[in-house]
């Protein structure tokens, strides 16, 4: 099993940074692919950033430029970078981390952290 825990959620104004950690424990190895998503009130989650276990990184059109992920696998973590931040990048912000092997697929999911972006 794997454990994901999300910190450095909270309000900004708009033109503001935030940080999002996401620290993994449990059989997490460098070989799974970590990401983020959000999910805003009425909406469907999306993926923000994603970055591979060869540390390739893809960026929703919306947050390219403003957004920055990066991950450490010594420490099992994966952080967003957020600049510039508008108040439509507010939602819930998720850690995710999956891996296939052969025919298995392992997804997992943090709990979800609040970012608000007031105007």
């Amino acid at each position: 099993q794997v454990q994901l825990v999300e910190s450095g959620g909270g309000l900004v104004q708009a033109g503001g940074s935030l940080r999002l950690s996401c620290a993994a424990s449990g059989s997490i190895s460098s070989n799974y692919d970590m990401g983020w998503y959000r999910q805003a009130p009425g909406k469907q989650r999306e993926l923000v950033a994603r970055i591979t276990s060869g540390e390739r990184t893809n960026y929703a059109d919306s947050v390219k430029g403003r957004f920055t992920i990066s991950r450490d696998n010594a420490k099992k973590s994966v952080s967003l970078q957020m600049n510039s931040l508008k108040p439509e990048d507010t939602a819930v912000y998720y850690c995710n981390a999956r891996h296939a092997y052969r025919s298995d697929f392992y997804n997992y999911w943090g709990q979800g952290t609040q970012v608000t972006v007031s105007s």
